[in-house]
């Protein structure tokens, strides 16, 4: 039931959502390492850039008025650093910590994704600056920055920013990571 999770919950909002919506589908092949698929709903221009085996993957909006972007970096280490959640965690609040002076919250507290493969965590802040105002393009008053360990060499920085926390757009980008899909070859 676990390993299913994320694509009932992916049907089950597809079904929720107005006809005509679809899921883009996006593939990473990182050879040997195996495929990463997300599940994107909505309407999203991915650019895919694939330099010397590491990709950069970014999403950004479609529709103008739309505030939010995201981008996962995939990237094969040789010593695998995070080979437990709690090492994981460590780093990912550790990598968070500049945000902290600048935000609402304070404090980088790593939550968990919902993954059906591997494991990973992400920190939330809101911009203190920004708070109450509206967003200039390209900036954000909300982000979410993480780390994903798919396998022992498979490791995925995460970066979503949107206007809220709550808005379609950032739920969209959030549930494409979490509804991804890591087949090992």
């Amino acid at each position: 039931m676990t390993a299913r999770f994320p694509l009932f919950s992916l049907f089950a909002l597809m079904a929720l959502l107005p006809t005509g919506a679809a899921a883009q589908e996006h593939t990473l092949d990182l050879g040997r390492r195996g495929k990463v698929t997300l599940f994107l709903l909505g309407d999203w221009k991915p650019t895919v850039i694939n330099m010397a085996g590491q990709y950069d993957v970014s999403f950004a909006p479609v529709r103008d008025g739309i505030n939010a972007s995201g981008t996962i970096k995939v990237t094969f280490p040789d010593v695998d650093r995070y080979d437990t959640k709690p090492r994981l965690k460590l780093r990912v609040e550790a990598d968070c910590a500049p945000y902290e002076l600048q935000s609402v919250e304070g404090k980088a507290r790593a939550r968990e994704f919902a993954l059906s493969s591997g494991y990973g965590f992400y920190c939330n802040f809101t911009d203190a600056a920004l708070r109450g105002k509206k967003a200039p393009p390209g900036e954000f008053k909300v982000i979410s920055s993480g780390k994903i360990r798919l396998a022992p060499d498979v490791l995925m920085e995460v970066f979503i920013g949107a206007d809220s926390f709550s808005e379609e757009a950032y739920q969209q980008l959030l549930g494409a990571i979490e509804g991804m899909e890591y087949r090992r070859r």
